[in-house]
């Protein structure tokens, strides 16, 4: 792929998002439900293992570490997917499915542990999660599920140096591999991977390093960014899998034009439909089927390019519905054609910005571009869209392929790429002739990298924040 051709895919992606947490407390009624709010996903070649796609789904927005005794968990009465779309109809073709349950050794002590936890089969671990992975071909409640493995366990919390000592080691032991060549899989607490000045966004769209932009002519200042999720915790559901588990026919691309080079990722998170509240040990009952209450594929959609009206019904809803919604509904449409975040921009900082409506943003916001990441025959959906075939990039560029490197966001999305000067930039029209000027190609929030250095080897994300060190921001 050429940098000429994917330009334009990213002017595309962009234009509707900004940022604020990728996805964190993004909807009314999840902001309710932290334990299923998903909160960021990933897709990307595994740098160290190339012939594999490495998948990443975090839950639990804002973590604090040290919040014990009962320290975060994955919900035992949700469904937690990963879903594949191989063929770019807007439907799974592949879900792993994740289900967990709790084990509480002794329920007569508040102890989260006893003492301390050197393995995580340890008998002073009181508190355990184990679970059950099902990958689904086909419609992820009707199709066929094999089972992965039922007995996975969770990494435990990072609780502190008496408790775990050495959290490394529990951490690696809570990667398992899947049987047949299935691949790699991993669930626990990691440092949250997203990097975002949300606090001074949110202030109106403030960007502590370019706020004097209202100036005449624009003053840059010198404040920096600040982290916003520095020290917090999420739950990272991972996969590693092989390339041909997941494309279309279980061939190898030959190249990134080959016809089943392109797959499409997005997860959920699902809830009974009815619940039961009882009194007492058993507190609750779980009656019917699932209803879906968290989705997330594209970072930032949900978050700011849709408005309150339409949040909860996005997170309800599945892939396959988005280009019916956007042709039915005017308000929707509008908010892509005309979005909300560059008026902003010009009405705030006086910063010009091309003119709605953006109609070249249609169609490759929903289906990718020709030749670069939109599959055959494609149905325009919302979600990440990877082509398997991209070679790793041997030095990434925080900036992907706006700064040409192909094998960043937005084909796909690493740990380490910065969908948030990205989107600032392409937002204010960097693309555009005449608009890839300063300020509009200098923007950023002033966070250029994780608080935590990233791994280099699966599950990639960083170990998480420990409880008794915790302190989020540095504050004392």
């Amino acid at each position: 792929m050429t940098r000429f051709r994917i330009l334009p895919l990213l002017f595309a992606l962009f234009i509707p998002t900004l940022m604020s947490a990728s996805s964190h407390r993004e909807a009314p009624l999840i902001t309710e439900d932290p334990t299923m709010d998903n909160t960021d996903v990933y897709v990307f070649r595994s740098p160290d293992a190339p012939n594999t796609v490495t998948i990443i789904a975090n839950y639990i927005p804002l973590e604090e570490p040290a919040n014990g005794p009962n320290f975060y968990n994955f919900s035992p009465a949700g469904v937690y997917e990963i879903h594949i779309d191989n063929n770019g109809d807007a439907k799974e073709d592949i879900t792993y499915q994740f289900q967990f349950r709790t084990d509480v050794r002794n329920p007569n002590t508040f102890l989260y542990n006893t003492g301390p936890v050197m393995t995580i089969d340890s008998a002073n671990l009181n508190v355990r999660q184990f679970y059950t992975v099902n990958r689904i071909a086909g419609a992820r409640r009707t199709g066929t599920s094999t089972t992965m493995g039922s007995s996975f366990q969770v990494a435990p919390a990072n609780i502190g140096p008496k408790s775990t000592p050495d959290y490394a080691a529990l951490a690696n032991a809570a990667i398992f591999n899947m049987p047949n060549g299935g691949g790699k899989v991993f669930a626990g607490p990691r440092d949250d991977p997203f990097f975002v000045d949300i606090g001074s966004i949110v202030d109106l769209l403030t960007l502590r390093p370019v706020q004097q932009l209202h100036k005449v002519p624009p003053v840059a200042s010198s404040a920096p960014g600040v982290d916003g999720l520095k020290g917090y915790n999420v739950h990272t559901i991972a996969i590693q899998v092989p390339i041909t588990a997941l494309v279309n026919g279980g061939t190898t691309p030959a190249s990134p034009t080959a016809p089943n080079a392109v797959i499409g990722v997005w997860a959920t998170s699902s809830r009974s439909r009815v619940t039961v509240l009882n009194t007492g040990a058993t507190r609750r009952q779980t009656i019917g089927g699932y209803s879906q209450v968290s989705r997330l594929g594209m970072p930032l959609v949900n978050e700011v390019v849709l408005s309150l009206a339409f949040k909860d019904i996005f997170n309800a809803s599945e892939p396959a519905g988005d280009a019916p919604l956007f042709n039915s509904n005017e308000t929707f449409r509008n908010r892509v054609l005309n979005p909300e975040t560059a008026t902003l921009m010009n009405a705030l900082y006086g910063i010009s910005v091309p003119p709605a409506p953006r109609n070249d943003l249609v169609q490759v916001f929903l289906t990718g571009l020709p030749g670069a990441n939109q599959p055959p025959n494609v149905v325009p959906a919302e979600m990440i869209r990877l082509n398997v075939a991209v070679p790793v990039t041997a030095q990434p560029n925080r900036l992907g392929a706006l700064a040409s490197d192909m094998g960043g966001f937005p084909n796909g999305r690493r740990l380490a790429d910065d969908v948030v000067d990205i989107s600032l930039r392409v937002v204010a029209g960097v693309l555009v002739p005449g608009f890839d000027k300063s300020p509009n190609n200098a923007l950023t929030d002033g966070v250029d990298a994780n608080d935590e250095a990233f791994l280099s080897t699966f599950p990639y994300v960083a170990l998480p924040h420990q409880g008794f060190d915790s302190r989020p921001h540095d504050n004392p």
